[in-house]
């Protein structure tokens, strides 16, 4: 492979399973031009500063990883060859002792671990020794994955680090845990407005509500965290000074005088645990300030105080307990609360459930269509849409 000019990164943008549509709308968003989809990523062409602003800006993405190699081999003496003929010195200095994560499939070189262990051997640092080590995050690891499908084997080099959705405020969790790339995702699913409200009445750890709030200020996703494209070889200063600019923009066209006119995001949940984690959560994410916590059941919920008067109708959007997922028990009664308190008390507002036993959340009445179907750690999960009558 002849030397690549670094202004011209073939990536895959690597996301949760049933989120690639709305990757694809941030990437065009940025003014990239989405070349294919498949499951859990979208590929994509990049220059060096969208790339920059895709790991900076992108709120539904895990990470993002660029094309090193692609190459047909059969024997361990042709991957060696091939390995030899890669140039990293964009991505990685000499002195590197990357990480290998190796998968293949249907290859006659089938086994990961001697796959990795040929890459290694290209790096002296790694002292040959070629599995994965690390967190995700290991920043003085880079990651280098290989995929092997048919004997055809994609080198690809990570540019974000630790995963995208971990914005780097999450430290005390309710149970079961929504990713921050998810919640991300359903509010743009359900199309909502970041001037207008929010109420999530089973809100857990905080996570959509805080994910509304960050996108209500600007925040950009991976702000205030290290990304791996910052040690590369290639680096641009300049250009990522220009993608700062923009998230500095951002931030100022979003921030309000004195607290007056902030969105009114509610979150609520039964448990005073949950309510105690959530509110230490936003306030690590620095919008504390933006979410106004309760402790209360869903059948006591309304929405915030002057909701209404003209501004874009608010949203009720929340992830409940799935039974199987969180301790079991019969929640028919709990989904059809949340359907008649939605009904009675957000006119005109939308409303959007995850579940993953759609049978359950006919519970709620009201209609809702499937916007996105997701893989949540190997489950099915639905995200469920609709309108409350005026």
């Amino acid at each position: 492979m002849g030397r690549r000019r670094v202004s011209d990164h073939p990536c895959l943008v690597v996301c949760p399973p049933g989120l690639e549509a709305r990757v694809a709308e941030e990437l065009v968003a940025l003014g990239a031009r989405p070349e294919r989809t498949g499951r859990g990523g979208v590929s994509v062409g990049l220059t060096t500063r969208r790339l920059y602003a895709a790991n900076l800006f992108q709120r539904c993405a895990t990470r993002i990883l660029v094309r090193a190699d692609r190459f047909t081999v059969r024997t361990f003496a042709d991957l060696e060859r091939r390995i030899a003929a890669i140039d990293w010195s964009p991505w990685l200095p000499a002195d590197a002792a990357p990480r290998f994560r190796v998968t293949t499939r249907h290859s006659k070189l089938w086994h990961g671990g001697a796959v990795a262990e040929r890459f290694a051997a290209a790096f002296p640092e790694t002292g040959g020794k070629g599995f994965e080590e690390g967190g995700m995050g290991d920043v003085a690891h880079p990651l280098v994955v290989v995929r092997g499908v048919d004997d055809r084997f994609t080198v690809s080099v990570d540019s974000s680090g630790a995963p995208l959705h971990e914005r780097g405020w999450r430290q005390a969790t309710a149970k079961a845990p929504l990713r921050e790339s998810v919640a991300a995702g359903l509010l743009a699913s359900a199309g909502w407005d970041p001037s207008a409200p929010l109420v999530d009445p089973m809100c857990g750890s905080g996570t959509i509500a805080i994910e509304a709030a960050l996108l209500a200020a600007g925040v950009p996703a991976a702000a205030d965290r290290h990304l791996a494209l910052w040690d590369w070889p290639s680096f641009e200063p300049g250009t990522w000074a220009s993608v700062g600019a923009d998230a500095a923009r951002l931030r100022e066209a979003a921030a309000v005088p004195d607290g007056s006119g902030m969105p009114r995001i509610v979150a609520t949940d039964r448990d005073a645990g949950a309510i105690e984690a959530a509110r230490a959560n936003a306030e690590r994410a620095g919008v504390a300030d933006r979410i106004e916590f309760r402790v209360a059941p869903v059948a006591v919920l309304e929405p915030p105080p002057g909701a209404g008067g003209g501004e874009p109708a608010g949203l009720v959007a929340t992830n409940p307990p799935w039974g199987g997922r969180v301790g079991g028990g019969d929640l028919r009664n709990l989904y059809a609360t949340l359907g008649r308190v939605a009904a009675e008390r957000f006119p005109g507002w939308g409303i959007g459930v995850l579940v993953a036993d759609r049978d359950l959340a006919r519970q709620v009445r009201l209609g809702l269509d499937e916007r996105l179907h997701l893989d949540l750690g190997g489950r099915s999960a639905h995200w469920l849409v609709g309108r409350l009558p005026a």
